[in-house]
């Protein structure tokens, strides 16, 4: 990874995103440590390893789906079939919850899907997509409508990109070509650079004239524990990418500086926005933990020249956290945890349970990228873990359950703490458990406090957990749960 922040090359001229296995080469597959996960990194030496047996995967559509159909006054018409449309309800669900708890309107998703059949798929679905895009333009009067694709989409081999640009004359608005179909990439993740290549290819626009106290911070949701620190050091946070509207979207680019919850979610975005509208990412970990909350701010006090305000803003917050803080630290050291998150954010819920000096006995990363769209060290949290907290075990994991259960069983943590993945697993074997969400309420100093008392609660009130594991059978033999939880992934040189 190089240490000048210059952007790597983003193509806004193709509508497909470049894949993470080629832009970020990332791996689904690793064993060993975090030293040696990151030296191998940084070396270029590190291959993936494929499983021989693989129980279950998630789609990058879903992750399109996640940001695009949150969009307030956007429209997403999904060019597949009917089935590919089930978990819509949920969406919608999402949706209309986090509008109520941002004191928004609280109305229904956009969607439509094309509802491809077996004879579209002899035929072609041209015809459909074309109605598709008039009915969702004639039903929600939308600003932007983004087409996504299906694995049925792609194997017709209609030209859905074509298709936009022609239906884009006809109705007046931008008319979005997003292509995501499953079998395209192995990395999930590659959803959010879908929706967000998207984004930056039709809907950005240039600056009328740039804001200089304006941060883009790009979160799963708007509603940001920290916002009272940006007011301490006059900043105005924009909250981007779901619930956002389009005329919001259209002018993230005169803000001075982007900053994110998870690289994961913003790496595309951030870099994209920074190489093409000089809008600068923050380079610094996401701030978990009192390290890296330090880091980030006095990285934004140097882009804004606010250094000595940034000190006392740091200084005042540890001071309020800290009786507290020496309690949660007491009444946690020494406990054990186990973690299964996205990489990044994997990687900064282990630098929360470190600052309690809890003992991390392993990792699952759901994918592992080798570099970052900003191609700068400085982003990379893995790296600053092990310089501040030293080594801890990790696997690379694309969500399969066979193996988080195994690792489960056999470290039997005090406590398992996922994100992206049910906790049902560490139920059924009596850990105490929760899911981290997509609230990003642990960032800096009162998120730390937050984030602890989270834990001691969750710690010192098994029985319930205790009672679910008497009733509960799981569906893993005895010999799955005495081999090697890594049994089925293959060596580097998948032979």
């Amino acid at each position: 990874m190089k240490n000048g922040g210059l952007a790597m090359s983003i193509n806004l001229k193709d509508p497909a995103v470049e894949l993470r296995e080629l832009r970020l080469n990332t791996i689904t597959g690793y064993e060993g440590d975090a030293s040696d996960l990151l030296k191998k990194s940084n070396e270029g030496c590190l291959k993936n390893r494929d499983r021989s047996f693989t129980q279950c995967g998630s789609c990058s559509a879903d992750q399109v789906m996640n940001l695009l159909v949150q969009l307030q006054d956007a429209a997403v018409v999904e060019h597949g079939p009917a089935g590919c449309s089930s978990d819509i309800p949920f969406r919608n669900a999402n949706f209309r919850a986090g509008n109520k708890m941002l004191g928004l309107k609280v109305h229904n998703v956009k969607y439509i899907n094309s509802n491809l059949n077996e004879k579209d798929t002899i035929y072609g679905g041209a015809e459909k997509l074309e109605k598709a895009i008039r009915e969702a333009k004639r039903r929600f009067n939308p600003k932007a409508i983004f087409v996504t694709t299906t694995c049925t989409s792609a194997i017709i081999g209609d030209d859905v990109a074509g298709i936009c640009d022609e239906m884009e004359v006809e109705v007046g608005i931008p008319v979005v070509a997003t292509l995501c179909e499953g079998f395209r990439t192995n990395i999930w993740a590659t959803g959010f650079d879908s929706a967000n290549h998207s984004i930056l290819r039709k809907i950005v626009k240039p600056p009328r004239k740039k804001q200089p106290d304006l941060i883009n911070v790009i979160s799963f949701t708007h509603r940001f524990h920290f916002e009272d620190i940006f007011k301490q050091l006059g900043l105005r946070p924009n909250y981007i990418v779901p619930f956002s509207s389009i005329e919001q979207l259209e002018y993230i680019s005169e803000a001075a500086a982007t900053v994110q919850y998870c690289e994961t979610l913003g790496t595309y975005l951030a870099a994209g926005l920074e190489e093409y509208y000089g809008v600068t990412e923050v380079k610094a970990p996401a701030p978990f933990g009192i390290a890296a909350s330090d880091h980030y701010l006095r990285e934004i006090g140097r882009m804004f020249k606010k250094e000595e305000l940034v000190e006392k803003v740091i200084a005042s917050e540890k001071e309020k956290i800290a009786p507290r803080l020496y309690e949660l630290r007491k009444k946690l050291s020494g406990k054990t945890a186990f973690v299964g998150a996205g990489g990044p954010l994997a990687y900064s819920i282990v630098a929360l349970l470190k600052e309690f000096d809890m003992e991390v006995l392993g990792t699952f990363v759901w994918h592992h990228d080798q570099k970052f769209d900003n191609d700068d060290e400085r982003l990379d949290v893995l790296k600053f873990d092990v310089e501040q907290y030293g080594n801890f075990h990790v696997g690379v994991c694309n969500k399969q359950s066979f193996e988080v259960v195994n690792a489960l069983n056999k470290y039997k943590p005090d406590i398992y703490i996922s994100r992206h993945m049910a906790t049902v697993w560490a139920a059924k074997l009596g850990i105490p458990s929760f899911l981290s969400g997509v609230e990003p309420s642990e960032m800096l100093y009162d998120g730390l406090i937050r984030y602890g008392e989270l834990i001691l609660q969750t710690i010192t009130n098994p029985a319930f957990i205790k009672n679910i594991a008497k009733h509960s059978k799981l569906p893993y033999t005895n010999w799955w749960m005495k081999q090697d939880t890594f049994s089925f992934l293959g060596g580097e040189d998948n032979e």
